[in-house]
């Protein structure tokens, strides 16, 4: 039974790293268009047990059977079930994935709700004339100075190797650039080398030109 996503029509959030996933490792899957401002996404035709999924979900897989409906969640678990297949986004040595964790760790718990901050202010301000929130960009500016120094050490985020710990930062960061907020490239030359590498990979590339889309074979 090939792996089913629903998700919204275009890559963006949480879809948006399950996406990547899914076309940098090559994965067949069949794109169940969930429409989330009509709450289908808590209908019980999504899963049998709908009710008790959270209103901020903006994905589910369903592999057989077996229901995720957290991004992260979802990306660890093809990780480990393709690891070899596609991109290696988790290295199979202990100390090499630790190292991963952490720096997974640290988007979830540092760069992520400092960057959910600044993407509310500037999209609920779109249209009033309004700046941004001065104080609301100098919280994230001061996550991307730490990350300024660890890329002055390696090439991604734990190590030389493209891993989960960059591809969860799809998650929000590629809407600043519909804001026309231009921190990731104008931030120290380690971050902007770092996430020009990132939205330059070509899975990312092709999907952001058209969309998620389904490849059962």
């Amino acid at each position: 039974m090939v792996l089913k996503l629903y998700a919204g029509p275009n890559a963006g959030r949480g879809s948006a790293i399950v996406a990547l996933l899914l076309a940098e490792k090559q994965i067949p899957f069949e794109h169940i268009l969930v429409n989330l401002f009509e709450k289908e996404h808590k209908n019980p035709r999504i899963s049998r047990d709908a009710s008790v999924w959270p209103d901020s979900r903006h994905c589910s897989s369903d592999d057989d059977g077996f229901v995720l409906y957290e991004s992260r969640a979802i990306c660890r678990y093809l990780g480990e079930k393709y690891a070899d297949q596609g991109t290696a986004f988790l290295p199979a040595g202990l100390k090499e994935r630790a190292l991963v964790e952490q720096a997974a760790s640290v988007e979830f718990a540092n760069f992520h709700p400092a960057i959910v901050k600044v993407v509310r202010d500037v999209f609920g301000k779109q249209g009033s004339g309004q700046p941004p929130d001065p104080a609301i960009l100098a919280e994230f500016s001061a996550k991307l100075e730490v990350y300024e120094v660890i890329l002055g050490k390696h090439k991604f985020l734990a190590g030389d190797e493209f891993t989960l710990a960059d591809l969860f930062h799809f998650s929000y960061a590629p809407m600043l650039e519909y804001a026309a907020v231009d921190i990731m490239t104008s931030s120290g030359p380690n971050v902007k080398r770092w996430w020009n590498d990132l939205i330059s990979r070509p899975a990312w590339v092709k999907l952001k030109a058209e969309g998620m889309k389904g490849t059962i074979s």
